[in-house]
Order: C-alpha cells, then sequence, then structure tokens
C-alpha cells in the first residue's frame, strides 16, 4: 500500500470523523437552544441527527477508507487481520485529530469558543457499564453484517444502531475513543469531562474486545478487510 494511498483514506477518516464529531456536538447545542426545558426532546433530536448523519457519512466515505470513524473499529479490524498496524495507527492518529477538529468547528458554529473544556462529569460503575455494552453491541452489529454477506446496509445498521443506544444505555453511547477525546473540548449537552474520559476509553476498548472474540466464536472464518464498507450499487 502506498504512503500515497494511506493519506487518501487517512484523510477520509480525518475528515469523516470530524464531522461525525460536528454532528454530535452541533446537534446538542441546537437541541438546548430549542428546547431548554426538555432534556428527553433533547436527547431525540440528538439522535436522530447523529444517527443520520452517521448513516450519510458512511455511504459517502465507505469505499474510500472504509468508514471505521472509530478507534475501537480500526482495532477490530487490525485484529481480524484487514489492517496493518502500520495504517491502523495512521487511522486512529487521523480519527482523533479530525474529532478534535470537529468539536472546535461546532463550538465556532454556535458562536462558542473554539475550544471550551467540558465540565459535565459522567463517572460511576454503571456508566461505565453503558459504555462497555453500547461498544461492544456496536461492534457486534458491525461484524455481524459484514459476516452475513450484507456490507451495503452496513451504514443503515450502524445509524440505527447508534440512534438506538443513546436511549438504551446509561451513558448515551460515545462506544468511540476519537469522539470521548473530541467532546472534552466542548462545555455543552455533548461534553464530558476530560477526568471522565479515560476510563470510558478503557471501557469502549473492553467491549470491542469481547465482541471480537465472540465474532470469532460464533462466525470461525470471519476476516475483513473493509469493516463498514458498503458495496457498490
Amino acid at each position: 500500500m502506498t504512503d500515497r494511498d494511506l493519506l487518501r483514506r487517512a484523510s477520509a477518516e480525518a475528515v469523516g470523523t470530524g464531522l461525525l464529531v460536528a454532528i454530535v456536538i452541533g446537534s446538542g447545542i441546537a437541541a438546548q437552544r430549542l428546547s431548554p426545558h426538555d432534556t428527553g426532546l433533547q436527547l431525540l433530536q440528538s439522535s436522530t441527527a447523529t444517527g443520520a448523519g452517521l448513516v450519510a457519512l458512511i455511504l459517502a466515505l465507505g469505499p474510500v477508507s472504509g468508514a471505521h470513524f472509530n478507534p475501537v473499529v480500526t482495532l477490530a479490524d487490525r485484529l481480524l487481520g484487514g489492517i496493518s498496524t502500520r495504517d491502523a495507527g495512521v487511522y486512529v492518529g487521523a480519527q482523533v485529530v479530525g474529532g478534535c477538529i470537529g468539536a472546535m468547528v461546532a463550538n465556532l458554529m454556535f458562536s462558542l469558543p473554539a475550544v471550551t473544556f467540558s465540565t459535565h462529569t459522567r463517572s460511576g460503575g454503571n456508566l461505565w457499564l453503558g459504555e462497555a455494552v453500547a461498544t461492544f453491541g456496536l461492534l457486534l452489529v458491525i461484524l455481524g453484517v459484514v459476516r452475513s454477506g450484507h456490507s451495503s446496509v452496513a451504514a443503515y445498521a450502524v445509524g440505527g444502531y447508534i440512534a438506538a443506544a443513546y436511549w438504551f444505555t446509561s451513558s448515551t453511547s460515545f462506544a468511540n475513543p476519537a469522539v470521548t477525546v473530541a467532546r472534552t473540548l466542548t462545555n455543552t449537552f455533548a461534553g464530558i469531562r476530560p477526568t471522565s474520559a479515560p476510563m470510558f476509553i478503557v471501557m469502549q476498548v473492553a467491549g470491542a474486545l469481547v465482541a471480537v472474540v465472540l465474532a470469532r466464536f460464533w462466525h470461525p472464518t470471519l476476516r475483513s478487510a473493509d469493516l463498514v464498507t458498503p458495496e457498490p450499487a
């Protein structure tokens, strides 16, 4: 794989993750302003926007990079032999940088300082369990769709799962280390206090690893070069 090709794929990962974070944070800010006294409605607005936006981003950028937009998805692809260690490292770096830029852009779009570190503490065993469950489920959805030969519907499966996981998990389903890091940069509805982020990330990785092990047990021949790339129409 040439350096030029890796740069092409990594740039798609950075832009895709950045836009995903901008959707998460931007929709959260908009929801706060549109429905200031109704947290449930705010969550509905944000989850709907995130799920729909994720579908669009996977469809648009999947053919370029595989549309991981998530270090634990890249980790799973590496464990399954679909990507080299070098390329996986570049992907993760691009996802984190892109996500942080997306957070700053979202803040600026709503006339906030580019960086406002979140004061929203998200800590406790129930939330950590929620993150493990959310990430576990996300990886099972992705790997199950790939194994069944239905990669063309992966975007809809992933978008639908994330929208649902906003509601059925106690943590509102960050399920993504790059997004978690980026969300420390906004003191808004979607934010997470920097000191809360490390344990979220630990549980995300743990949930993903359990999902990979279980998926390999269920599907012994499972291999994947592109975990969520839609097939050409």
